[in-house]
């Protein structure tokens, strides 16, 4: 399997358009995709405009096949103006809490 942990830094004032864009996206990436297991947003305790993306799938073609989603360029289209920065770990999955792996 494969992660990506994607940070997000944004422009100041921007969490709640965010939210709106990223949380239909996250929710439907899990729910009509067969490659996406996990996709979870992550707010940072220190930072309010900090957010991170933990997506896990069983691929990274499964990753490419999410890019192409019109959820996910939907939420795209909305989110690159509120972002400031951005930065993508890529890794590999060596351990996943077995109940998601049974889903």
């Amino acid at each position: 399997m494969y992660c990506i942990i994607v940070k997000t830094k944004l422009h100041p004032g921007t969490e709640k358009a965010f939210l709106a864009a990223m949380m239909p996206n996250a929710e439907a990436s899990v729910r009509e995709e067969e490659g996406c297991i996990v996709f979870d947003v992550l707010k940072d305790q220190d930072d309010d405009d900090t957010f991170y993306l933990y997506e896990i799938y069983t691929s990274p073609d499964a990753l490419a096949v999410h890019k192409e989603t019109k959820h996910y360029n939907d939420t795209r289209a909305i989110v690159n103006a509120l972002i400031a920065k951005q930065s993508v770990v890529r890794a590999d999955v060596t351990a996943l809490n077995p109940e998601i792996k049974s889903r």
